[in-house]
């Protein structure tokens, strides 16, 4: 009997040490983004309109493409309003960390440096860097190390992993930095600038849509690229729900249908400004 009494004893006390953990474990969660989604009725989903076939404007004004699709899925199944919030690339972690939306969802790849400063889901899709190289240089110019002198004008959109892999990986080539990839790639396309270095579903998507009399794809891609949704730090409640979410709809079929829409058809093309 005595045994027993201190048994209860020892579990009483062992159970009140937990119940601090318990409480903040409890506070945490009411802190959630997730709650606050759930309160508001609305999932406000951060991105940047024109990275082929991400997120695009059609020509009647409203935002279509692969993210958008699986944000409205992402939205439906939290039971609430999808709010799209267009943002300027450069500007888009920041607005996420002073809460302008509750996630990018902007085709986005995984890199320590943004990794410092928000949390990634797990990745949806695998990209890497590719080549739009101008038809002038065809079997003269057969990968990325071949651009690596200063007699090559190569091109990027201003802080995206494809700059940063220009500047790490071609370095002597001369570089210009544009505030879009159709500027960038535009400049390959009228001759100004010898190649153009960006993510593959893009590079592809252009090659289809403009370049095949001008252009030369090297697709086979130099880079490996994790893309993720990425949300702030301090948050597992929502990155739970987040990882679980990709997982339903990656074994349910909604993943499938909408990659064969976004990229393995080029159908939408008509429908883009």
């Amino acid at each position: 009997m005595k045994k027993c009494f201190v048994g209860l004893l020892c579990f009483a006390f062992a159970l009140f040490l937990t119940l601090p953990a318990k409480a903040a474990d409890f506070e945490l969660a009411k802190k959630s983004t997730l709650e606050e989604i759930l309160k508001r009725g609305e999932l406000r989903v951060g991105f940047e309109a024109g990275y082929m076939p991400f997120e695009m404007t059609d020509k009647q004004g409203n935002f279509i493409g692969f993210d958008i699709d699986i944000a409205k899925e992402m939205a439906k199944a939290m039971g609430v309003k999808f709010v799209p919030v267009n943002t300027a690339w450069d500007g888009i972690i920041p607005s996420l960390i002073t809460g302008k939306f509750d996630i990018i969802m902007s085709g986005m790849t995984i890199t320590q440096e943004r990794n410092l400063k928000v949390n990634f889901a797990d990745p949806y899709i695998i990209v890497g860097q590719t080549i739009l190289l101008h038809k002038k240089h065809e079997g003269k110019v057969k990968s990325y190390k071949d651009l690596n002198d200063p007699s090559f004008i190569v091109t990027s959109k201003l802080g995206t992993t494809g700059e940063q892999a220009v500047k790490r990986l071609i370095p002597k080539a001369t570089y210009k930095s544009f505030e879009t990839e159709t500027e960038a790639a535009m400049e390959v396309l009228n001759g100004k600038a010898d190649a153009f270095v960006y993510d593959l579903p893009y590079c592809a998507v252009f090659y289809a849509q403009h370049g095949k009399d001008k252009l030369v794809f090297l697709d086979q891609p130099f880079t490996y690229e994790p893309i993720a949704w990425a949300i702030n730090k301090g948050d597992p409640d929502f990155l739970n729900w987040l990882n679980n979410f990709l997982r339903q709809i990656k074994n349910d079929g909604r993943y499938e249908y909408y990659y064969n829409k976004w990229f393995k058809s080029t159908d939408w093309l008509k429908d883009v400004q």
